[in-house]
């Protein structure tokens, strides 16, 4: 019984990932990220796959929050603010993009 009530556990945690995951689109649309940011192509800045794979959850969370000054430059302080309430989704949808 406890093999089975772990194995349910991790799949509704899984879930959970996966529907956290799949809002972020939406997330980059409603806060203007698609303006300089493609999910595979490089635009003004770089694509999210590429983020996904040069940076962890909490670098992705910093830069859209309260911005980042690094290799890829500073996000405008205009997407910054509307952005910082949904950073921790967005961040784990590009996380997810690995």
């Amino acid at each position: 019984m406890k093999k089975i009530s772990a194995a349910v556990a991790a799949i509704a945690l899984f879930a959970a990932g996966s529907v956290l995951a799949a809002g972020g689109d939406e997330l980059v649309k409603k806060n203007g990220c698609l303006t300089c940011h493609d999910v595979s192509a490089k635009k003004i800045g770089p694509s999210f796959k590429n983020i996904a794979t040069k940076s962890d959850k909490a670098t992705i969370v910093t830069a859209i929050g309260k911005g980042s000054k690094g290799k890829y430059g500073k996000m405008p302080m205009m997407a910054q603010p509307k952005a910082a309430a949904d950073a921790a989704a967005i961040a784990n949808w590009i996380v997810s993009l690995k």
